[in-house]
């Protein structure tokens, strides 16, 4: 047990320690409806904030809150393997802090993917919840199942047929029935969501990225 406090103290493992206790101290006032549950929610993800990067990593139809809290707690258990393991028979000195750094970032690169395959085994049954059937929606995928009016149609969640999210329409781009959408914006007077095709949802991504890289490349100093 003492050599288990010892890891967790010891950096990096001691960043997602001082990080899990503040996870945990954020959903105890959850439980008692002191702070709320989405957070780092936004009503759309066209701007370049935490809960469209997360989306980004495969945490769409969860709450930010929920998909920070599960990624911390994955990387923070490989790296105090890691610190168990392998860095504290190391005498490292100095060295601690770039291995320290490496070994944070490759935790997070290896918790990532199985967190995200965790929130996603965690959606159908937390779709049933009324907290997480909002903004945390932003980026899933849902099949277009009908019309319901020239203003809205409805959709389900991609295999979740038990799911239905109200889905507005906006001229010139109306939802067709079978069309498979991502959700972009959530429309709090409405409770309707604005959504685009798949596809084209898929080549805009796409094209930012390719345009970031750009970016980052002239800032560099270098030319494409």
């Amino acid at each position: 047990m003492q050599s288990l406090v010892s890891a967790a103290l010891q950096f990096p493992t001691i960043v997602f320690t001082a990080l899990l206790a503040l996870v945990a101290l954020y959903w105890l006032l959850v439980l008692i409806r002191l702070a709320p549950l989405e957070l780092f929610e936004r009503d759309s993800l066209r701007d370049d904030h935490m809960a469209s990067t997360l989306v980004s990593l495969g945490f769409a139809g969860v709450p930010a809150t929920l998909a920070l809290s599960v990624l911390v707690l994955f990387a923070g258990a490989i790296s105090l393997a890691i610190e168990l393991i392998a860095l504290r028979w190391l005498s490292l000195g100095m060295l601690r802090v770039p291995v320290g750094v490496l070994v944070l970032w490759m935790s997070f690169a290896v918790a990532s993917p199985v967190a995200a395959a965790m929130c996603h085994s965690l959606q159908r049954a937390l779709h049933r919840y009324q907290p997480f059937q909002q903004r945390c929606l932003l980026g899933a995928t849902v099949v277009v199942s009908e019309r319901q009016s020239s203003e809205y149609a409805s959709a389900q969640l991609e295999n979740e047929p038990s799911s239905v999210v109200r889905l507005h329409c906006k001229a010139g781009d109306c939802p067709q029935l079978g069309e498979r959408r991502v959700l972009v914006k959530y429309l709090v007077g409405e409770d309707a969501y604005r959504s685009v095709i798949e596809q084209q949802y898929l080549d805009t991504r796409v094209r930012l990225n390719k345009l970031r890289m750009r970016r980052k490349h002239h800032s560099n100093g270098y030319s494409i």
